[in-house]
C-alpha cells in the first residue's frame, strides 16, 4: 500500500517499493478538460539530498501529500541541464536532467510513481530560446556571419558606421536592450544576437526547419519516458517579424514585463508549430487512448486572441491569466469570466484558470497588502470561486497553505535576473518562490534533511504559521478548504466542465449557477450581504451563517431553495 510520510518526517528514501497502487483503469481522452493540476516549482518543493535546492527525488517523497490533497496531476518547472541563469529556463540540453535536480533515473522513478498514483505528469518545455551554453549557440559563436550555425538564431549586423548600434530598438522583457554584440573568432567586434529575456537566453530562429525538427525529437524523448504532456513556455513567441523592424513602442515589454511587442510575439506562423505538436500528441494518444496534453503560456491581450491558440488541431489549453492581475472587484471578475467562457468555450476547449504561479505575487498579499487577514480571506474566497468555474484550474505550490509573498528579502539574497539586470526590485519573482514550509517551528521547516545547507532562498520565521503539518492538523485551514473543494469537483456533476448562468445579486456580490443547481456566490464588498440561498452552504471559504454571506467570503450551495 502507499505509505505517506507525515509533514514532519524527513524525506523518505526514494525507492520503487514505496508505491504499489494499481494504475487508473481505462483510456481517458478528456481528463484535461476539468483537471486541477498542481504546479511544482522544483527548486523550492523538497530537497532530498541536503544541497539547499529541491529535486526530483524530493518530489517523489511528497506525491502522497499531493494525492491526498486531491489534484489530478503535477506540472514540473524545468529540470533540464542548465547553467541556471534564469532558474532553468535557459536550457543547455533539453534531454538531460541537470545534476542539481537528479538524474534521468530519478525522472523515470517519478514518472512511474505518478502513474501508479493516477497523477498526470506535465513537463515544462522551453522552445522560444535556449542557453548560451547550448551546443548550437556555442557552434554559432565559432562560425562565421551568414553560416548555417548562426541561422538557427537571430544574428544580425549592427547599425551605425561601425555596426556599434543594435539592429533594432527592441528591449528585453527582463530589462535592457534585446540585443547583445559578440566578438568574432578573430577578436573583432561582430554581429549582434537577439534575446527577448536575458543575454544568457538567445532566441531560436523558428523559421529554420532544423529547429522544429529538434523540438519534435525532444517531445518524443519525454513522451517515451512517460510524460503526459507539456506546459509550453512563451507559447505566443517563437516567430519574430521576418524583417526585425523597429517597434513603435520599444519599451513595452520591459515596462510591462509582458510579451506585448507585436513584432516579436503572436506572429501567425506560430500556429503551424502547434498543429505539428498536436499531431505528435495525437499519435501517442492513438496508441493507448490516453490523451497527451499541450497547455500554453499564451500571453495575449484578450480572450478572443487566446482562443486562436485553442482551435481543435492546436493547443488543448492555454492559461487564462486575466485573473492574475484582477483587482478585488465584482464587476471586473464578472467581465473577465464572461469573456473567457464566451470566447474560449467557442473553440471547443475549456478555460484554464490560474490565480497564482511562479512569476506573480501570491494572492494572499495581492488581495490584502495592507491587511494580511483580509488578504487571506479574499484569497480563500477567490480560490473557491475559481474552482467553481467551468473548465480546468492550475494551483501553485503553497497556495493551499495560504502562503504570503515574502517581500523583505535582503538584496544580497535576491536571485531573480530581473533584479540583477535592472537594479530595482519592481516585478522580481523571488518572493513567491521561497521553499515550501512542511513542518516544525524554524527553517528549513522540513524542506531539507537535518544538517542540510541553507535553502537557496531564505525562509522567514513566520512561515512556521503556514506549515503543511500545521495546516493538516487544523480542519479550518486553507488546505482543508482546497481538499474539500477538489473532492466536490470530482463527485458533483455540476462542477468541472460545463456552463454557468449568472444570478442577479446586490452590488458587490457575484453569483452564478452551475449545471442543474450548484450555486457559487462571492461577496466582494466590505459588509455582509444577503445570501442567494437560504440555509447552510455546502462549502464556504469562511464562517457563513444562514441567509448571510459575510464580506470576503465565497460559498457553494446545492440549490433547492435558491432565490433565482
Amino acid at each position: 500500500m502507499l505509505t505517506s510520510p507525515t509533514p514532519g518526517d524527513p524525506p523518505a528514501t526514494p525507492g520503487r517499493a514505496l508505491l504499489t497502487a494499481p494504475p487508473a483503469a481505462g483510456p481517458d481522452r478528456r481528463w484535461w478538460r476539468d483537471a486541477v493540476v498542481y504546479q511544482v516549482y522544483l527548486r523550492s518543493f523538497q530537497d532530498s539530498d541536503g544541497d539547499g535546492v529541491g529535486d526530483l527525488a524530493g518530489v517523489r517523497t511528497r506525491l502522497p501529500y499531493l494525492k491526498r490533497l486531491g489534484v489530478d496531476g503535477i506540472w514540473l518547472n524545468p529540470f533540464y541541464a542548465s547553467p541556471q541563469h534564469d532558474h532553468g529556463y535557459d536550457v543547455a540540453d533539453h534531454c538531460a536532467v541537470d545534476p542539481l535536480f537528479g538524474s534521468l533515473d530519478d525522472f523515470d522513478l517519478l514518472a512511474e510513481d505518478c502513474r501508479l498514483l493516477g497523477l498526470r505528469l506535465i513537463l515544462d518545455v522551453v522552445p522560444n530560446h535556449c542557453s548560451r551554453e547550448h551546443p548550437w549557440f556555442r557552434a554559432a559563436l565559432r562560425a562565421a556571419p551568414g553560416s548555417p550555425e548562426r541561422a538557427l538564431f537571430h544574428f544580425a549586423d549592427g547599425r551605425g558606421e561601425g555596426g556599434e548600434l543594435p539592429p533594432n530598438n527592441w528591449r528585453a522583457m527582463f530589462g535592457g536592450p534585446a540585443w547583445t554584440r559578440i566578438r568574432e573568432a578573430d577578436g573583432s567586434p561582430g554581429q549582434w544576437y537577439l534575446h527577448l529575456f536575458t543575454p544568457e537566453q538567445p532566441d531560436l530562429n523558428w523559421r529554420r526547419p532544423e529547429v522544429a525538427a529538434e523540438f519534435e525529437r525532444i517531445l518524443r524523448f519525454w513522451l517515451d519516458r512517460g510524460a503526459d504532456g507539456f506546459r509550453i513556455d512563451v507559447a505566443a513567441g517563437l516567430f519574430k517579424h521576418p524583417e526585425l523592424p523597429d517597434s513603435p513602442d520599444p519599451e513595452a515589454d520591459e515596462r510591462t514585463r509582458d510579451s506585448v511587442n507585436p513584432l516579436a510575439w503572436n506572429q501567425p506562423e506560430v500556429h503551424g508549430i502547434w498543429r505539428r505538436w498536436r499531431a505528435v500528441c495525437e499519435e501517442y494518444t492513438a496508441r493507448d487512448g490516453r490523451q497527451r496534453l499541450l497547455v500554453g503560456e499564451a500571453s495575449v491581450p484578450t480572450a478572443a486572441e487566446q482562443a486562436a491558440y485553442l482551435r481543435p488541431d492546436e493547443l488543448h489549453q492555454a492559461f487564462f491569466f486575466h485573473l492574475l492581475h484582477a483587482p478585488w472587484d465584482a464587476a471586473h471578475w464578472h467581465r473577465v469570466v464572461d469573456d473567457a467562457v464566451r470566447d474560449i468555450a467557442a473553440t471547443g476547449s475549456t478555460v484554464t484558470w490560474v490565480l497564482n504561479n511562479h512569476d506573480q505575487v501570491r494572492t494572499t498579499t495581492r488581495f490584502g497588502a495592507d491587511d494580511p487577514l483580509t488578504g487571506a480571506a479574499r484569497a480563500r474566497a477567490a480560490a473557491l470561486l475559481m474552482l467553481a468555474l467551468p473548465g480546468a484550474a492550475y494551483l501553485y505550490q503553497g497556495e493551499e497553505l495560504g502562503l504570503p509573498e515574502v517581500e523583505d528579502l535582503p538584496d544580497e539574497a535576491l536571485t531573480d535576473p530581473i533584479y540583477h539586470r535592472t537594479g530595482n526590485r519592481t516585478g522580481i519573482r523571488d518572493g513567491c518562490r521561497i521553499p515550501m514550509p512542511w513542518s516544525g517551528q524554524e527553517p528549513p521547516f522540513g524542506f531539507a534533511p537535518e544538517g542540510a545547507k541553507q535553502p537557496w532562498l531564505p525562509q522567514p520565521t513566520h512561515f512556521a504559521a503556514h506549515t503543511a503539518e500545521r495546516a493538516l492538523a487544523d480542519t479550518g485551514s486553507a488546505w482543508h478548504l482546497y481538499r474539500e473543494a477538489l473532492h466536490l469537483r470530482r463527485v458533483l456533476p455540476q462542477l468541472g466542465e460545463g456552463t454557468l448562468r449568472w444570478i442577479d445579486t446586490p452590488p458587490g456580490v457575484l453569483a452564478f449557477v452551475r449545471g442543474d443547481g450548484l450555486i457559487c456566490a462571492v461577496n466582494f464588498g466590505d459588509e455582509p450581504a444577503l445570501a442567494p440561498v437560504d440555509g447552510e452552504p455546502l462549502l464556504a471559504s469562511g464562517p457563513c451563517p444562514p441567509c448571510t454571506l459575510p464580506a470576503a467570503t465565497a460559498a457553494w450551495w446545492i440549490a433547492g431553495n435558491a432565490k433565482l
